[in-house]
Order: C-alpha cells, then sequence, then structure tokens
C-alpha cells in the first residue's frame, strides 16, 4: 500500500474509532489514535547547556546562564570587544524558535555590545530586558539589528553592577506558573492538584474550576506552555482564565454550568531548562497524541480522560494555548462533525465583534493530519479542537484584552446553550 492510501486508511480508521466511542456513551476509554501524518515521539538525546557563569575579568563583564530558563551554550569576548553569545537548541531538527535568556553586569557603568550567533538556526525573538523580572522593555527597531542571514543579532546594552536579565521573552518559569496557580487556587471554586510528574520529576499542576457539584456537568479543558518559550500564548491563557474566575453574573453563571479544567504548564522541564521547544526527552510534545510516547502527555490525557469519566463531564472544547510569528486560531475543517458544531464560528466572530473592526481574527481550519492536540480532543472527545495562537511580538495589553473577550464570547454562548 503506497504512502497516501495509508494515510487515506489511517484517517478513514480514526474516524470510525470516533464514532465508536461517542456512540458507547459517556464512558471513553483511553486509547491510541494512528494519526494520518505519524510522527516519532520516542525520546531522543538532548544536548545540555553547560550552567556557568562567564566571567571576563580584564574587561569588567560578567555572563550567566545560572538560573532556571536560561539558555546560553558559549560566551567569549571577540577581538573587537564584543559580548559574542552562541545560542543553540536543545537537539535537532527543531523548529526555528531560537530562544536565548542570560544575565549580564559590569564592574562600572557602561555600554556593552552583544552580538547573539545562531550557528545552525535564525534570528527569531526581539530581545527583552528586566532587572526585576516585573517590568520588561523590548528593543525597539532600531536598537538592534539582524545580519542578511539571520545568524546574528546585534545590539548594545547600559550595563552596571546590577545584573540585566536578556531574554527572547519574559521569563516566566515553572515556579511562576506554580505561584499563579496557588494564586487562583484561593478562591473557593478552584481547586489545584497535580496530573504527574514530568520526566525529570518537576510537578505537573492543574486547576479544577467549578461551582456546586461537578458532576455531570459538561466541561471545557484548558492546557499551555507546550513549548517552552511561547509566552503570549500562555499570558492569553492568564487573561483567559482569570475571566472565567471574576465576581460577575456571566462567569457564576457559567461556573455553575460548567466544569473548567486547566493545565497550564505541560513542558515544565523545557520551561526551566531554557528549551526552544522540545521536552526533556527530546521531543516536540504537541506530536505525542496519538502513543503518548512522553510522560507529560500520557498523564496528561489519561488524567483528563479519567477524571471525565469519573465524573461523567462530557467535554466539549479543549483549547491549547501557542505562540507563533502571527495571531491565528487553528480550528477542526468543516467536514468533521462534533458536539457542538458552529461554535467557533459563532465564537470568532463575536471577538471580532467585541473589537469593532480594529482587529480581524484569523481563522485557519485544518483537518486531521498529524497527532497535536486539536485532533485529539476531536477524536477522543468528540470535542472542539482550537489551538489559539499568539503573535510573537502582539502588544501584552492587546494580548489580555483578547484573551478576555475570548474568554466572555465562550461563555455568553455556552451559559445560554440549551
Amino acid at each position: 500500500m503506497n504512502t497516501l492510501n495509508k494515510n487515506f486508511a489511517n484517517y478513514i480508521f480514526l474516524i470510525f474509532v470516533s464514532m465508536f466511542l461517542v456512540a458507547c456513551g459517556p464512558w471513553k476509554k483511553h486509547v491510541s489514535y494512528p494519526f494520518p501524518v505519524p510522527v516519532d515521539t520516542t525520546t531522543k538525546p538532548i544536548e545540555q547547556q553547560t550552567k556557568k557563569t562567564y566571567n571576563f575579568p580584564s574587561k569588567g563583564i560578567a555572563v550567566t546562564n545560572e538560573f532556571d530558563g536560561a539558555r546560553v551554550n558559549d560566551c567569549k569576548i571577540d577581538e573587537n570587544g564584543n559580548v559574542v553569545i552562541t545560542i543553540t537548541a536543545e537537539n535537532t531538527p527543531i523548529n526555528n524558535s531560537a530562544y536565548f535568556a542570560f544575565k549580564i553586569w559590569t564592574e562600572k557603568d557602561t555600554t556593552v555590545n552583544v552580538i547573539l550567533n545562531y550557528p545552525e538556526y535564525n534570528h527569531r525573538y526581539i530581545p527583552k530586558l528586566s532587572t526585576d523580572r516585573t517590568t520588561w522593555t523590548a528593543l525597539t527597531e532600531d536598537e538592534f539589528s539582524v545580519n542578511e542571514d539571520k545568524t546574528n543579532c546585534t545590539f548594545s546594552l547600559k550595563t552596571g553592577t546590577t545584573p540585566l536579565f536578556v531574554c527572547a521573552q519574559e521569563l516566566n518559569t515553572s515556579s511562576d506558573v506554580e505561584a499563579w496557580s496557588a494564586k487562583r487556587a484561593e478562591k473557593s471554586f478552584v481547586k489545584m492538584g497535580s496530573f504527574g510528574k514530568s520526566r525529570l520529576g518537576r510537578n505537573l499542576p492543574v486547576l479544577d474550576i467549578y461551582e456546586g457539584e461537578k458532576k455531570g456537568k459538561d466541561c471545557i479543558i484548558i492546557i499551555s506552555r507546550q513549548h517552552p518559550p511561547e509566552l503570549t500564548g500562555y499570558f492569553a491563557m492568564q487573561a483567559f482564565v482569570d475571566v472565567l474566575l471574576e465576581d460577575t453574573e456571566l462567569s457564576k453563571s457559567y461556573r455553575q454550568k460548567y466544569r473548567t479544567i486547566v493545565m497550564p504548564i505541560i513542558n515544565p522541564d523545557g520551561v526551566d531548562l531554557g528549551h526552544w521547544r522540545h521536552s526533556a526527552g527530546g521531543i516536540d510534545l504537541n506530536r505525542d497524541w496519538s502513543f503518548y510516547h512522553q510522560p507529560e502527555i500520557k498523564q496528561a490525557t489519561e488524567y483528563m480522560v479519567e477524571q471525565t469519566n469519573k465524573f461523567k463531564n462530557d467535554v466539549l472544547i479543549g483549547l491549547d494555548f501557542h505562540s507563533t510569528q502571527k495571531d491565528v486560531y487553528y480550528t477542526l475543517s468543516e467536514d468533521l462533525d462534533h458536539d457542538l458544531k458552529g461554535f467557533k464560528d459563532y465564537w470568532i466572530d463575536g471577538i471580532a465583534q467585541a473589537f469593532e473592526g480594529e482587529y480581524t481574527p484569523r481563522d485557519a481550519p485544518s483537518s486531521l493530519t498529524k497527532p497535536i492536540s486539536k485532533g485529539w480532543f476531536f477524536l477522543q472527545f468528540n470535542a472542539e479542537g482550537i489551538t489559539y495562537e499568539v503573535g510573537d511580538e502582539t502588544p501584552r495589553d492587546f494580548i489580555k484584552a483578547k484573551g478576555e473577550v475570548a474568554a466572555k464570547e465562550m461563555m455568553k454562548m455556552l451559559v445560554f446553550r440549551d
């Protein structure tokens, strides 16, 4: 059988499996799905960066990657006095998400010229600066330059004895996610738990949101941080969830009618190790939603299935928050019939109307191909699967506003749903 026919046969098979599971009623067994375009997600070796502080006493300069979320593979001073920082990936092949994060300081106030060097891939992120990890400032377009083949990015920094964080995106580690989650769990209708441990033993937190009894409620599942540097998607997820927790009639009505399961960080190892995209198992976790070779996805999917079976919850929507070059919603194609058919069209239209023509959401529907989360939500639960993508440099205030509007529009539709 040639590849095209084999893929088509697999596609027909997984559609049949999905229909069979739906016909079986509320009990949905945790099974594997042979997606039409398979991806090998068996564990691959990674190259650990050496954690160290690079001291250059003759120049009065120091650079370090000795903190969670850092990424520096080498550092030197060239003949022109530039600080040259080499950035490589955890393994290859890999999506071009050339992430970097370091701290730099000098013995006295001065200006340091920095060159980010990418031997194998290209520059992607605008450098962002902070001294306290709370307030971040992105360099403007005239403050950095990228060479023609995008293998170097050059910029100048005003430095002193106070260490300056220089990161591809705002630094946000697994500890930060834990703290954010614990703060939300101070509300009586939010329960914080764990759906397991990562490959390296880090906690995988989960928030369970509902009022009254959770048994029998329809369920929405939200996940984030499969890919470590994708902070803008995580920020949108935070804004989205916070609206679900508000003390408004809409949010209260939603919580009384629906259960929401939130998994805010699927890949804590990759986040804390400063990975570009992969887990500690060297794998893109958003390609493992088929045979569950990686412990993070295996535990996440088992938890979702076990919990919704136990409490007789029908999963209606699976939202997976990510980042990419430009804002986009990756949705399911119209030929895939599920329990909430038509939801995403009204939802996206509601988001557009809320911004009164200032923003036009981009919907990019696709059929089932690679084993990613949105396809799994459809196959496992017959649910609407959506990958909510936010641009790398989308203004942070707009990310928050869009996340809030998206949550409100979803709740409006679901609260008044028969």
